[in-house]
C-alpha cells in the first residue's frame, strides 16, 4: 500500500514538473516562433543574400518615409489622399486602414479610455470608449461608442451604450487590452499602484550606498 502511494506521489510530481515546464516553454517558444516568422516574412520582401539585411533596409525606408512625410511632404500628400478618398471602393479600403492605424499608433489614438460597460443586470464587459460625440449619426448626447475586443482574437464588437452604463477603469489602456486579449489571465496593476512602485524604485535609487 505504501509502495503504491509512493508511486502515485512520483507520478503527480512528474505531471506537476511537466506542466510547469510547459508553462515556461510554451510562451517563450511561441514568442520566438512569431518573431522569427515575422522577421523572415519581412526580410523576404527584399530578397538579398545577407539574412536580416532586407528587414533593416525596410525599417530604414519606413522610418525615412515617416520623417519626410511629417516634415516635408505632408502638404503634397493631402491632394493625393483627397483623390483616393473620393475614389469609389478604394476609398473604403484606404480610409478603413488609415483609421485603424490611427487608432493604434497615430496622433488620434482611440483605445486610451478603458471602461467597464454594463450590458445586463449582472453582466459587465471591459471595453474602450472610442467616440464621445455621436451627433453626426443623430444619436443623443447621453450615449457613447464603446469597442469591446474579443479574447485571443484581433476582432471585437462595437456597442452604443448610455453614458451611465460606462465606468472608467483606473488602469492603463495597454494593461487592460492585454488582460482582455488574454482572457483575463494577464496581470493588471492600477495607475496608483504603478506610480507607487515607480516612486519606491526612485527612492531606492536615491538612497546613499555605504562604502
Amino acid at each position: 500500500m505504501s509502495k503504491k502511494r509512493d508511486q502515485t506521489r512520483i507520478y503527480k510530481l512528474i505531471a506537476k514538473y511537466f506542466l510547469q515546464g510547459l508553462f515556461y516553454l510554451v510562451p517563450i517558444t511561441a514568442t520566438i516562433y512569431v518573431i522569427f516568422w515575422l522577421v523572415t516574412e519581412l526580410d523576404s520582401l527584399i530578397n538579398l543574400d545577407i539574412p536580416g539585411l532586407g528587414i533593416i533596409i525596410l525599417f530604414v525606408v519606413v522610418t525615412l518615409v515617416g520623417f519626410l512625410g511629417t516634415h516635408f511632404f505632408v502638404n503634397y500628400l493631402r491632394p493625393f489622399e483627397r483623390t483616393i478618398e473620393n475614389t469609389p471602393l478604394i476609398k473604403i479600403i484606404y480610409t478603413s486602414l488609415k483609421d485603424m492605424m490611427n487608432a493604434f499608433v497615430g496622433k488620434k489614438r482611440q483605445f486610451k479610455k478603458p471602461v467597464l460597460v454594463k450590458v445586463g443586470d449582472d453582466i459587465e464587459r471591459i471595453g474602450f470608449v472610442t467616440k464621445d460625440d455621436l451627433s453626426e449619426l443623430n444619436i443623443s448626447d447621453d450615449r457613447v461608442a464603446v469597442y469591446l475586443p474579443f479574447s485571443y482574437a484581433i476582432s471585437g464588437q462595437l456597442l452604443i451604450v448610455p453614458k451611465e452604463n460606462v465606468t472608467p477603469l483606473n488602469a492603463s489602456s495597454a494593461d487592460v487590452m492585454k488582460m482582455v486579449i488574454s482572457g483575463g489571465v494577464a496581470e493588471v496593476k492600477s495607475k496608483d499602484k504603478k506610480v507607487e512602485l515607480e516612486q519606491n524604485k526612485e527612492n531606492q535609487n536615491d538612497e546613499p550606498t555605504e562604502d
